[in-house]
């Protein structure tokens, strides 16, 4: 994995024998680390004036939670704050919880959060960082594989409302995202593949070595134990991190991580949040690949390794026909949109992404019924 230089890939760097930092770039930057055995470090990541922690992290992390309470509490006042299971945890009220925990026990804008959890839970423990205060320090300890890939990484925060996902957020940077690959060994082969659907995005979009790690042997592609795993979660996140360095509040360059999720946002709003959301992305970048058929030059080939890939990672690749009506209502509503124009991430070719913009409603109902089920 590393060179003799200890370079792993794009400005990847060995610092540990069992850790790698994946520098993200900007003001302020941070660091991705992934390794094994991160969490007994986690003291050593918060600034030197901070007194107070709160530990924002979902019910089944509880007791991972008192074990971290337990190793912090000799240094900070640390608080717990649980919060509801995956997408029921971004609400509103959810937020309004952890403000009143902070306020009941005197954070100031010197003190700090920790998201520990899946995608939903870093996002809202960054949500509620960047508003408390105005904003205060954040560290995101990501326990699934789609929040280590994607959901902790970027620096984007948010919460749903009725009328669609992450309509209300901001962008804020973490202090660091330790990405303890220890966690992973407990999760289930479901979980691992929802995740999944994230490092395939970024091999469609920009990383076609996932792509043929996945193709070469799926079962050691998505076993956390392997090096082939290890790879293709430091291509993603290295990839993401690059991305995200030039373009952190989404000007440009960093809209091409959306690639598959405009569909997707929309499912996972029509099945009222109850889908994993990287089966929902999967369908999304299935439409996608169509739509870039139609309208790209994307050949057949490439958009059957789409569906082929994603068959092999048990992700699903159709909807119901009768579905189309309230997904394009959901669409124009999406944050991605541009007034009345919709816009998508397509593909010229594999690892070649581009934008397409305002594309007539005939052409998306046409690439949705290549999906159907």
């Amino acid at each position: 994995m590393v060179d003799p230089d200890g370079v792993i890939a794009d400005g990847v760097t060995d610092t540990q024998p069992e850790t790698t930092e994946i520098p993200v770039a900007g003001t302020p930057g941070y660091s991705v680390f992934v390794g094994r055995g991160l969490y007994p470090r986690l003291g050593e990541f918060f600034g030197p004036r901070v007194k107070k922690v709160l530990i924002v992290h979902a019910p089944t992390l509880g007791a991972r939670a008192e074990v971290l309470r337990a190793q912090l509490s000799e240094r900070f006042e640390v608080v717990l704050a649980e919060i509801p299971d995956a997408e029921a945890a971004k609400r509103v009220e959810v937020a309004a919880f952890c403000w009143q925990v902070m306020g009941q026990t005197d954070f100031t804008r010197s003190d700090a959060v920790i998201g520990l959890g899946g995608g939903a839970t870093t996002d809202l423990a960054g949500f509620v960082a960047a508003t408390w205060l105005r904003g205060i320090d954040v560290i995101q300890l990501p326990t699934t594989v789609l929040a280590m890939v994607d959901a902790a990484v970027g620096g984007k925060t948010g919460i749903n409302t009725a009328e669609g996902k992450n309509l209300v957020g901001a962008f804020w940077a973490p202090k660091a995202v330790l990405c303890d690959l220890d966690v992973l060994d407990g999760l289930s082969k479901n979980e691992i593949l929802a995740g999944y659907a994230e490092i395939a995005k970024a091999g469609f979009i920009a990383e076609p070595e996932i792509l043929d790690t996945i193709e070469a042997d799926v079962d050691a592609a998505t076993d956390p134990t392997t090096p082939q795993f290890r790879r293709n979660m430091e291509l993603a996140i290295a990839m993401k991190a690059r991305i995200v360095g030039e373009d952190f509040t989404e000007q440009g360059l960093r809209e091409i991580l959306n690639y598959g999720h405009t569909l997707g946002h929309a499912i996972e709003h029509a099945e009222r949040y109850q889908w994993r959301h990287g089966a929902a992305v999967a369908i999304g970048m299935m439409f996608a690949a169509e739509l870039s058929r139609l309208t790209r030059s994307l050949s057949d080939d490439a958009v059957d390794r789409h569906r082929r890939i994603l068959d092999m990672l048990s992700l699903p690749t159709t909807y119901p026909a009768g579905r189309w009506p309230t997904l394009l209502a959901t669409m124009k509503r999406d944050k991605k949109a541009r007034g009345d124009l919709l816009r998508f991430i397509v593909l010229d070719d594999i690892g070649r992404p581009t934008t397409l913009t305002g594309p007539e409603e005939q052409l998306l109902f046409a690439a949705y019924q290549e999906i159907n089920d």
